[in-house]
């Protein structure tokens, strides 16, 4: 590349397009905008997803399955990642996971799962272990924390909402 190169197609004071200006302009008469149509009126825009009156393909892909848009998101680790990335001893959360970036993405829950050999003891912590992952860092001589989830909604009986439910005060 070279020095000249930098600035090469960029146009600062390019003067604006006047459309409609007669046919020996090459943009005369429909002024670019076609013949017929939606499209050729004036102040006319349409959306990005618009298709021009057809079935949109967001409606027209079929949808499947039932997405909790409450549900907690669950990621998994297997203890042979962390048998490589982390250090012997050390304390593993899921914070610092989410730091060191060992676990990337969008997750509320973390779950420790089985997969791979471990030699080093770790002291980790995490909402979910497998049973086969707990044995292994037992058996390492590490130690496993189980982390409390949310707490789960409480909803009053019906007998308990007409109890507490707003009464008249007597009359004096």
């Amino acid at each position: 590349m070279q020095l000249n190169d930098v600035n090469k197609g960029v146009h600062k004071n390019r003067r604006r397009l006047r459309v409609g200006r007669g046919p020996g302009s090459g943009h005369g008469r429909t002024a670019g905008r076609g013949d017929k149509g939606q499209g050729q009126l004036a102040g006319w825009s349409a959306a990005s997803v618009f298709e021009g009156g057809r079935l949109p393909l967001i409606r027209r892909v079929p949808k499947r399955g039932f997405h909790n848009r409450h549900g907690r998101i669950v990621r998994s680790i297997n203890i042979g990642l962390l048998e490589k990335a982390c250090d012997a001893g050390s304390e593993i959360t899921p914070d610092s996971l989410r730091t060191s970036g060992i676990v990337k993405g969008d997750w509320d829950e973390l779950k420790i799962l089985g997969h791979g050999e471990v030699s080093k003891s770790f002291k980790i912590s995490a909402h979910h272990f497998s049973g086969r992952a707990k044995e292994k860092i037992l058996a390492a001589g590490g130690t496993v924390t189980e982390l409390p989830g949310p707490a789960p909604v409480v909803r009053k009986s019906r007998a308990e909402k007409k109890s507490t439910s707003r009464k008249k005060p007597a009359a004096e």
